[in-house]
């Protein structure tokens, strides 16, 4: 008897693809779970290191870049099975979702730092 690989939302779709593509989709989940990490830590530093910053922009960026990083990791996890459902049914690679919303937390924290910075 065969045994199941989860997730059978995944691996019951199509073909194996060659193994150097699926280790490189999982090299990319895990690189954005490094980040989900990244940028829990980061909003938990922010409010530890007791920064000379205005208390409302501190606060504020640090909750952008925490809620970015916990909704990272999940988004993670299904943009890794899109890409290797994808891989498996021989379809061009879904467009990635969550690279600009990333990008965007971290440039308002980074603009809520610098206002808090400013009127502090």
């Amino acid at each position: 008897m065969a045994r199941q690989r989860f997730p059978a939302s995944v691996y019951d779709n199509g073909d194996e693809p060659d193994a150097r593509f699926s280790l490189a989709n999982e090299r990319t989940f895990l690189a954005w779970i490094r980040t989900s990490l990244a940028l829990l830590a980061a909003g938990i530093a922010l409010e530890v290191l007791g920064l000379d910053l205005h208390d409302a922009f501190r606060i504020a960026a640090s909750v952008v870049l925490m809620v970015t990083g916990i909704a990272a990791a999940p988004l993670a996890w299904w943009g890794w099975a899109r890409y290797e459902r994808a891989l498996r049914l021989h379809s061009p690679l879904p467009a990635s979702l969550f690279a600009l919303p990333v990008t965007l937390a971290v440039s308002v924290s980074g603009i809520l730092v610098i206002l808090g910075f400013l009127f502090r």
